[in-house]
C-alpha cells in the first residue's frame, strides 16, 4: 500500500519561502511511469495543481505558477520536496502531495491514485 505523507511548517512569512516534503513509502517515487504532484486547496477555491516531478526525475510546472516553484527529490529517501517563492497570503491553503499515472497532466481527481492526508500552510506576518 502507497502512503504519501507531507511534512513542513505551517506557518510562513509573506515574501518567504514556502517548502513543504512529501515523504512516500509503500512504493519508489523512481518506478517506471509514476508522476508525483503538488497540489493545493485554498479557503474558498476548488484545488490547484501546482507541478509535478516524473520518475526519471522531469518537472512540470502550473504556467501560473512557474517562476515561484521548484520541485526536487530525493531518490535515497524517497521523498519529493516543493519549494515555492515570495509567497503572499494568497498562498494561504492545505497543500497535498499525490501521484498519477503516465505523462498527461492528470487534471481529474480520479486520475490520482494516491494522496497525502494534506498540510495546511498559513501565510502571515
Amino acid at each position: 500500500q502507497v502512503q504519501l505523507q507531507e511534512s513542513g511548517p505551517g506557518l510562513v512569512k509573506p515574501s518567504q519561502t514556502l517548502s513543504l516534503t512529501c515523504t512516500v513509502s509503500g512504493g519508489s517515487i523512481t518506478t517506471y511511469y509514476y508522476y508525483w504532484s503538488w497540489i493545493r486547496q485554498s479557503p474558498g477555491k476548488g484545488l490547484e495543481w501546482i507541478g509535478r516531478i516524473g520518475y526519471r526525475g522531469s518537472t512540470y510546472y502550473s504556467p501560473s505558477l512557474q517562476s515561484r516553484t521548484s520541485i526536487s527529490r530525493d531518490t535515497s529517501k524517497n521523498q519529493f520536496t516543493l519549494q515555492l517563492s515570495s509567497v503572499t497570503p494568497e498562498d494561504t491553503g492545505v497543500y497535498y502531495c499525490a501521484r498519477s499515472t503516465g505523462p498527461k497532466i492528470a487534471t481529474r481527481l480520479e486520475e490520482y491514485d494516491y494522496w497525502g492526508q494534506g498540510t495546511q500552510v498559513t501565510v502571515s506576518s
